[in-house]
């Protein structure tokens, strides 16, 4: 059974599409964010890159926009959330 991954199509400043995957959703002072990384990351990767945007919903077109958080010191704490949320993750994995 192939598992489920929630894909992002962007469009970059060149006219190119590019997916992002999101892996995470989270609330911070009543806003809601994603963490979205490159969907093709091997899954033994120990490094790599996170973008996190602003999610905002339009519930009258059923359409959820992604926008970049601009505001330098709200993306280091927002980053700083995401790596503490990803690391809980890592200390729930079973070892084999």
């Amino acid at each position: 059974m192939e598992e489920f991954r929630d894909l992002v199509t962007f469009v970059d400043e060149n006219g190119d599409e590019f997916d992002l995957e999101v892996i995470d959703y989270f609330e911070y002072e009543g806003k809601e964010y994603g963490v979205l990384i490159d969907p093709d990351l091997p899954d033994d990767a120990e490094y790599f890159e996170v973008c996190i945007m602003e999610i905002v919903v339009h519930e009258e077109e059923d359409l959820e926009e992604f926008l970049p958080v601009e505001d330098d010191a709200l993306q280091e704490k927002l980053l700083q959330i995401a790596q503490e949320r990803m690391a809980e993750w890592d200390e729930e994995e079973p070892e084999e």
